[in-house]
């Protein structure tokens, strides 16, 4: 496979690591004033580098919140630390993807591994943020997009805030674990706090880490933490998350090249998993984040349909 452009790096994130809250990686900058408290999320996979950029620029520029909380984390550092550019889509993770363990049964359970010895150190964190931005980015140059649970409260935030202007709506979960955003509470309809993720762009890309640091400043100055005006953006682009398919064999392929956003036909052969077919369940079915390189166990491709 071609390699990317490597226009983003790792830094060193050691001067980071001792916040304020007892958590490595988690800083806490309180106002002194009442609001809600927002969680800007970063690394949550390894080799995602825009909210590394993201986080630091809020910590180096000292941005300071007017009221309420502003609470930075580095997630998996430790998946970070082990990034090599002659491999650079082998940091996502080291064992467990971080972002589908984030329920009762896994953070309970009996396994063990660096994701699930992270979650269960952030856990506390996690549960005590009003709003979560989860700052992530994708393997293909794609246009960014936010994923989000279908309640209205993250819809609306989301329009608000406007870019990026592309929406991914789950209503039942991703159907392939439990994300960050769907922690506890926020994964409840009747719970008022906005979470979602936004994919900013290729994982290396200059401009996917800007686009990092602008979309966590819009959403501090949504809920009143920093003054920023937010812009008017184009009408939302929105897709409804049908079903995520699991690859299940090795010899896992599409039928043709994709990297996201491609639409198909009713009933056309997506891609051939051993002996299963798997076909575009609707009209206009759009493909997201389709894999790279076929894992059996790791998410092959999202099969959505657009609402608009």
């Amino acid at each position: 496979m071609t390699t990317p452009r490597l226009e983003v790096l790792p830094r060193d994130l050691e001067p980071y690591r001792k916040g304020n809250t007892g958590i490595d990686w988690i800083h806490r900058i309180d106002s002194g004033r009442p609001g809600p408290n927002v969680m800007i999320n970063a690394l949550t996979h390894g080799n995602e580098f825009c909210g590394m950029v993201a986080a630091t620029h809020l910590l180096d520029r000292e941005v300071r919140p007017l009221i309420g909380t502003m609470t930075v984390s580095f997630a998996n550092v430790e998946a970070y630390r082990s990034f090599d550019p002659a491999r650079p889509f082998e940091s996502r993770q080291l064992v467990h993807n971080l972002n589908r363990i984030w329920s009762s049964e896994w953070l309970d359970g009996p396994q063990d591994s660096p994701e699930l010895r992270r979650a269960r150190e952030m856990r506390p964190a996690v549960a005590q943020a009003d709003h979560i931005l989860d700052l992530h980015s994708t393997s293909q140059d794609v246009q960014p997009f936010w994923v989000y649970p279908a309640y209205p409260r993250n819809a609306a935030a989301s329009v608000a805030i406007g870019r990026p202007n592309v929406h991914l709506v789950m209503p039942s979960g991703l159907g392939s674990g439990t994300p960050l955003i769907q922690h506890g509470a926020h994964g409840q309809q009747s719970h008022q706090g906005v979470a979602m993720v936004a994919e900013c762009g290729q994982h290396f890309l200059k401009t996917t880490s800007n686009l990092a640091i602008e979309v966590a400043l819009d959403f501090l100055a949504h809920f009143g933490l920093i003054e920023r005006e937010l812009g008017s953006h184009a009408s939302a682009l929105r897709y409804e998350l049908i079903r995520t398919h699991v690859v299940k064999n090795q010899n896992f392929r599409f039928t043709r090249p994709l990297i996201g956003f491609e639409t198909f036909n009713e009933g056309e052969l997506i891609a051939i998993d051993g002996d299963e077919e798997v076909h575009a369940p609707c009209a206009n079915c759009t493909v997201l984040m389709p894999t790279r390189e076929p894992i059996v166990g790791r998410e092959g491709v999202y099969l959505t349909r657009p609402l608009n």
